[in-house]
């Protein structure tokens, strides 16, 4: 018998966020000095984590440190990267480390201390659903209270006149691979999970690392620096045609600004597809200090004649897959440009297969009959991340790092997370809550797109301090 309902008021909310990753811890330390906004944010997790299983040492995350939770829309605020160093007295360390690109667990433990110290925000919740009640112009957002272990505890609803979505990414597994990831034995693990398998695979006699983008390098790093010289026995494989760099270049850097995601917004639905599909080196190659630090290694282990046993392949995907008794796995493979094949047998494997954007479908079924959904059935969401409902909901959903389809490669960028909160509450606010530049790149994205060159702005009139000692 399930747990009677807990209500909350009947008095709806503002704003109700669900899920409490990067995207919506910053609109919820954005929202926190707006007086006249009522939120509260939900996440079923018990504590924030950020891609835990890959907090790797020394890995860092590939934006810079301004690029936290809210200096981008609001450098004076008290929840920036900066003032989480003061607070742990480590600001001249960190100034004298000279470091642009912080560690992925410092991030972390950034976001952790965002957590622990702004209110309105609850774990351990699980949102079930989310319906429009027409009779009284709200959502009605319901949810499961967990307890510690994760079970059930007892059963809300909360009223509000908004909605966030910022549920974010999943793992992604090939088909060809979730059998051998659903079955016990050999140890076959999305790289999501790979410090809770580590040791596991380190005794692993050969490993396979299946994926070429930036978390297949940096656990292909890790292996084969705690590997022994000469007995590595690795293979590093992946669909991808090269181990290509990412593309780092100032300007190539502007597609990740406020300006290219206008432009991509009002791009045709076809062409916007072609345009992501041809991107993917802006976000899914690899670190070149990552690519330097593999070659490194590799190069290291020459030194005293020899090479080392590891094989690096691109342009390799995995047909087929099975287990060999309980012991092995046996990988059949194919060469996309050389149309060969061949079968690769291992011991583990680890599945540096990317992530993909969790569906909305669950979460949202209620509110079906209201969306409106383009060409390949996806949520038609505006500029201003809300998406497209039926004109009788008054009320606004709003997304985020759910929208690469209407969006474009930005969608899930760091850098671009202050920038998308701020312009949610600004819509939710119906004022300039943060003002946001109206220009941030020196490229001009498209023909008819408006040149604007911003004036110079003059420096406030500061009040001059008064001198009375008399």
């Amino acid at each position: 018998m399930n747990p009677a309902p807990t209500p909350e008021p009947d008095a709806p909310r503002d704003l109700v966020g669900i899920g409490i990753g990067p995207a919506n811890l910053s609109l919820a330390a954005l929202a926190h000095p707006l007086d006249d906004l009522d939120t509260v944010f939900y996440d079923q997790r018990p504590a924030f984590g950020w891609h835990p299983g890959l907090l790797i040492e020394g890995a860092t995350i590939q934006v810079p440190f301004l690029a936290d939770l809210v200096t981008l829309a609001d450098p004076t605020s008290p929840w920036t990267f900066l003032n989480y160093l003061r607070s742990r007295e480590r600001l001249f360390p960190f100034y004298f480390a000279e470091r642009f690109h912080i560690h992925r667990a410092e991030y972390d433990a950034y976001c952790r201390w965002v957590c622990e110290n702004l209110p309105g925000l609850h774990f351990g919740h699980q949102v079930d659903a989310v319906r429009w009640n027409p009779e009284r112009d709200v959502f009605e957002v319901d949810f499961t209270q967990l307890d510690t272990d994760g079970e059930a505890e007892a059963l809300g609803r909360t009223y509000t006149r908004n909605v966030v979505l910022g549920i974010g990414t999943e793992p992604h597994v090939p088909d060809a691979l979730k059998p051998l990831v659903e079955a016990p034995g050999v140890p076959v693990v999305h790289a999501a999970d790979y410090l809770d398998h580590r040791a596991a695979l380190l005794a692993a006699e050969h490993v396979t690392v299946v994926g070429i983008g930036q978390s297949g390098a940096e656990i292909f790093l890790d292996l084969l620096r705690n590997r022994p010289p000469g007995r590595e026995k690795l293979h590093w494989l992946g669909r991808t045609e090269a181990f290509a760099p990412m593309e780092y270049s100032k300007l190539g850097l502007e597609h990740f600004t406020p300006d290219h995601t206008r432009y991509f917004h009002a791009l045709p639905e076809s062409t916007r597809d072609r345009l992501v599909e041809g991107q993917w080196q802006l976000h899914k190659g690899i670190d070149a200090a990552t690519i330097a630090a593999v070659h490194d290694e590799l190069y290291r282990r020459t030194l005293h004649g020899g090479w080392p046993d590891a094989v690096l392949t691109p342009g390799v995907r995995v047909r087929t897959a099975g287990r060999i008794a309980t012991t092995k796995v046996e990988l059949h493979l194919e060469h996309t440009l050389q149309d060969s094949r061949s079968r690769l047998t291992t011991d583990a494997v680890v599945l540096a297969t990317g992530y993909r954007e969790r569906p909305l479908d669950r979460i949202l079924a209620g509110l079906d009959p209201y969306m409106r959904r383009d060409h390949q059935e996806r949520p038609r969401i505006d500029e201003d991340h809300r998406l497209v409902l039926d004109p009788s909901v008054t009320g606004t959903v709003y997304v985020q790092n759910a929208e690469t389809h209407t969006h474009g490669v930005g969608a899930p960028d760091l850098g671009l997370t202050a920038w998308r909160s701020a312009i949610i509450l600004n819509s939710q606010t119906g004022r300039e809550a943060y003002a946001l530049p109206s220009r941030t790149a020196f490229t001009t994205f498209g023909l008819t797109q408006r040149r604007h060159v911003p004036p110079p702005r003059e420096a406030p009139a500061l009040t001059p301090l008064v001198d009375d000692r008399r």
